[in-house]
């Protein structure tokens, strides 16, 4: 998700666990079930009142705000957040009173590109993990004029029915009677499919705005599905607002893995100008249990690069210093110690999902070798030690080409690193220390050995290479 949200020029923010209780409930909204019923909240020992942050966007906010961002960096800001958030809530599959939200806020600009952009952007993140289906539900609850006229039609028509609803709606009415749509008890929700609908309220310039996301979505062939019942649990939340289900591979729906939507007055709420947003969050326990319901996890990288295997007790200080060189030239590394039996050192390589098994034993330390066994193919080598970053490197780039290819950006048949393609001269006994000349300088690196009768710059320009 962190990977999707720089694809989109996303930084991160990293605000405080504990705020002041007023940032939520100014922040979130006095009527939300968040702050009516789900927060911890206590006074700390300055008799101050303080909160377990219940979701982001408010601590962001506060943060924007306290530290001037919108005066200091260039708008809109883009930011997106991850870490642990805390509701007292009921727990039940996929929702825990500690869980781990990842989202993103876009502050400062007030377009339909915007909205659309970040509901794109939460789909992208969904695809990338390796979902296949997603639902993507969405409604416009309008601006402040909309709002109100929709809240007295709402109001209206719940008053003939309070008498048979939950608790709960009996204090949303008066509070906000949207929030009654939003309501979980299944005879609530029947009442509330006969309730007005708020496209029937729009305002025009609203109406407008909620059309054009839509045509943008349209463009970029995302498929939608209209939801006159969606309002969102949070009362900062004006015009497009949206939730995102994932469809299991068996079919069933099951449930929002992520939702969100713009925002205007948070900011000037919180003490700031007035300025727009826009964003989402999604709860990772939920999306991470569903993963792993469909099997999205098994092709996850998850194992170490080598374990290190002492061949009796007299090596086990070299075995550690050894160790720790390799985890010093970038390879992750683990190592028992105590000197184990080779067959319970190969299961425990195999159970950290180890892809090479790196043994030294006495004699290997007096020739400064080493034994490097590819766990995978059964392969093993002898390794010189006194070259070991040449030959570690030797023996992964071997064993997975295409991902050394991929970070290192070579090319098959050049070895020089250049990035050049069949057509370079380049070996590695040619290099030299030559630099090219300087209208060359964006092609050649200094250390190529590349010849003027054999390398053309405008040739390779114009067959598109580096």
């Amino acid at each position: 998700m962190k990977a999707t949200a720089e694809l989109y020029a996303y930084t991160e923010i990293v605000p405080p666990v504990l705020e002041y209780t007023e940032v939520f409930s100014r922040g979130t909204g006095e009527s939300s079930d968040i702050v009516r019923k789900e927060m911890y909240t206590f006074n700390d020992k300055g008799e101050r009142s303080v909160t377990l942050r219940p979701e982001f966007t408010a601590g962001v906010v506060r943060a924007v705000v306290s530290n001037k961002l919108y005066a200091t960096e260039e708008m809109p800001l883009k930011l997106f957040y991850c870490g642990p958030a805390f509701r007292y809530e009921r727990p039940q599959l996929g929702r825990y009173r500690q869980f781990n939200q990842f989202g993103v806020e876009e502050i400062g600009q007030d377009s339909s590109r915007v909205d659309a952009e970040c509901i794109i952007m939460a789909m992208q993140g969904l695809y990338m993990l390796g979902f296949q289906k997603l639902s993507l539900k969405i409604n416009t609850i309008g601006d402040d004029a909309t709002r109100k006229a929709y809240r007295e039609a709402l109001k209206s028509y719940f008053a003939l029915h309070i008498d048979e609803m939950c608790d709960d709606c009996h204090e949303r009415l008066q509070l906000n009677p949207m929030r009654i749509l939003d309501c979980k008890v299944e005879s609530d929700q029947k009442i509330a499919a006969g309730a007005p609908k708020i496209k029937d309220y729009l305002s025009e310039a609203s109406e407008k705005r909620f059309y054009e996301t839509l045509s943008i979505l349209n463009d970029l062939g995302v498929e939608y599905e209209l939801d006159d019942s969606l309002v969102r649990g949070l009362d900062y939340y004006s015009e497009v607002v949206f939730e995102i289900h994932a469809i299991a591979q068996d079919g069933t729906d099951v449930g929002a893995l992520g939702g969100g939507g713009h925002y205007g007055g948070l900011v000037k709420e919180l003490g700031g100008p007035d300025l727009p947003g826009v964003g989402f969050a999604m709860g990772l326990e939920r999306v991470y249990s569903l993963m792993e319901k469909d099997g999205l996890l098994k092709n996850l990288e998850t194992g170490i690069d080598l374990y290190v295997m002492p061949v009796g007790e007299n090596v086990l200080n070299d075995v550690f210093v050894l160790t720790e060189e390799v985890r010093q030239l970038g390879y992750s590394a683990d190592t028992p110690l105590a000197a184990l039996k080779m067959g319970a050192m190969f299961k425990k390589a195999e159970k950290r999902g180890a892809k090479f098994a790196l043994i030294l034993g006495e004699d290997e330390r007096d020739k400064g070798v080493a034994q490097l066994k590819n766990l995978k193919t059964k392969e093993q080598s002898e390794i010189s030690l006194e070259h070991l970053a040449d030959e570690l490197d030797s023996a992964f780039h071997k064993a997975f080409p295409d991902e050394e290819e991929e970070a290192e950006g070579h090319d098959e048949s050049c070895s020089c690193g250049c990035g050049h393609d069949g057509h370079c001269s380049c070996g590695d006994a040619e290099k030299t220390d030559e630099k090219a000349d300087d209208s060359d300088a964006d092609l050649v690196k200094e250390g190529c050995a590349c010849s003027d009768a054999d390398y053309d710059p405008e040739e390779k320009k114009e067959e598109g290479m580096k």
